[in-house]
């Protein structure tokens, strides 16, 4: 190996910044005024350490008028934290409130731009067990169903990243599915109201229309009920 990920292991390790980079791995753009209360610290505390990711490259401002948001830099980025934090330890829950996020994490968030925990792992075991995913490709009989369901397929292909591979689930710890086709799923989920956010950055709900979509197309029985 001969890139020196020494600087980027010092910026994540620290604890606001991977709070921050944390609270990011869901998708949305955030202001720093949220990220720092995310974070646990100031604002001006906040400004210095995005500054720092800024300059190290692992997120990006967005601006809409006077207003300005971070993201993560990319989906590279995402899969970094993603597999931290697999090999990493859960922090222990001290109250109702964080158990049921934690709940509500498990139950399905974003892994940046594609599903993730239980209703993730569900629509693969789904893709797979129909039929419709074989060795990371679309079946004709795949395609079909998800331009069905207005899912992007040709957009999907074209982009600039792998199709369709597998992302090991932190909480669930077997597959979901990632990539250019898992973005462009959710976001189809996302349009069609089957998932909508939930109250926390990386959250989101499964809607009674989503339970019902996701045991009739995929066969995901263990979210036909709330």
């Amino acid at each position: 190996m001969d890139a020196d990920i020494a600087p980027v292991a010092a910026l994540i390790a620290e604890p606001a910044r991977a709070a921050m980079l944390n609270a990011l791995v869901g998708g949305r753009a955030l202001a720093a005024g949220e990220l720092a209360r995310l974070a646990g610290v100031s604002a001006p505390t906040a400004s210095s350490h995005l500054a720092k990711l800024l300059d190290g490259g692992l997120v990006e401002v967005v601006r809409q008028g006077r207003h300005r948001y971070y993201r993560l830099a990319g989906h590279e980025i995402a899969e970094v934290l993603e597999t931290l934090s697999r090999i990493s330890n859960r922090p222990a829950v001290r109250s109702l409130k964080q158990s049921r996020e934690a709940r509500r994490l498990e139950e399905a968030r974003t892994c940046y731009d594609h599903l993730a925990g239980r209703a993730g792992v569900g629509l693969l075991d789904g893709m797979v067990a129909q039929g419709y995913l074989l060795g990371g490709e679309l079946s004709e009989r795949g395609e079909q169903v998800l331009t069905e369901l207005d899912v992007d397929v040709p957009g999907a292909r074209r982009a600039r990243r792998h199709f369709a591979p597998e992302c090991i689930d932190w909480t669930e710890r077997r597959a979901h599915l990632g990539g250019a086709l898992g973005a462009a799923l959710t976001r189809a989920m996302l349009a069609s109201g089957w998932i909508e956010p939930g109250s926390s950055p990386r959250a989101v709900v499964v809607t009674e229309r989503g339970r019902e979509g996701l045991a009739t197309w995929f066969a995901c029985k263990e979210l036909t009920s709330p």
